[in-house]
């Protein structure tokens, strides 16, 4: 991918994080809680997705990796800071789930909104690919499965878990910090999962992302069960053992002393 081809992309993005925030302000109009709640869970979800397609794009951009981490960075950055009210990660609703912060219905309508956002995102951004406006773009549009997975199964699982475990972990440890401060602390945190796991598993940690970058590989019936176990079942483990360490463990051996 070239300069101009690499200024495409960024202009795609831009204009999604333009219309997320139209249909965002839009839909704060409403007075009906679950109308606002799934639509700000479906277009947080559709921005990060459509994003993170192009990112992947721009990973051979030299210099290599540092181009491609700064982008993962600012981009990561951008979304926290111009998407609040929204979970964006199912694992993260299953974990307020678990906690009792939110309602069984709560939860459904965030998952199913964020997987909506992740399906939306992925026939949006094939669509644009498929205009062709950069050679990059129509190659892509046409490949399939890619295979993330680029190590053994389990190896997959555990790192997936941990990435997922070590951002729920900082989330809930700097829950009380400044939103914005916090914006960056966790912008941080990612760049760094991505640099270390990025090419093992992609570094997603998030299962409606993972279902938007990879649907065909979910399509295979072959790798269908491996990519639920590492993309879904994982990061959902990772989020809820910091629950259980944070919330019942520690106060448990508090009380005990």
């Amino acid at each position: 991918m070239d300069v101009s081809e690499a200024c495409i992309s960024l202009f795609v993005m831009a204009v999604t994080m333009m219309v997320t925030a139209g249909c965002r302000r839009l839909v704060r109009q409403s007075h009906k809680s679950n109308i606002l709640c799934f639509f700000l869970e479906l277009t947080g979800i559709f921005q990060i997705c459509a994003c993170t397609h192009e990112i992947c794009l721009l990973a051979d951009l030299p210099p290599k990796p540092h181009v491609a981490l700064a982008l993962t960075y600012v981009i990561t950055a951008l979304h926290g800071l111009t998407l609040p009210g929204s979970i964006n990660n199912p694992s993260s609703s299953f974990q307020l789930f678990c906690k009792g912060r939110i309602t069984a219905k709560t939860w459904w309508l965030q998952t199913s909104a964020q997987f909506t956002g992740a399906v939306l995102a992925h026939l949006y951004i094939k669509l644009i690919w498929m205009l062709g406006m950069t050679s990059v773009h129509l190659k892509t549009a046409a490949e399939n499965c890619s295979t993330p997975i680029q190590t053994t199964l389990a190896k997959a699982f555990v790192l997936e878990l941990l990435f997922s475990l070590l951002l729920h972990l900082t989330l809930q440890t700097f829950e009380s910090m400044n939103p914005n401060t916090k914006v960056h602390l966790i912008a941080m945190l990612i760049t760094i999962m991505v640099y270390e796991g990025g090419h093992l598993t992609g570094a997603i940690f998030n299962p409606a992302l993972a279902f938007s970058l990879h649907i065909s590989c979910f399509a295979e019936p072959e790798k269908f069960w491996n990519y639920l176990l590492v993309y879904w079942v994982a990061p959902c483990i990772g989020s809820v053992l910091v629950f259980l360490v944070w919330d019942e463990i520690l106060p448990l051996l508090h009380r005990q002393r």
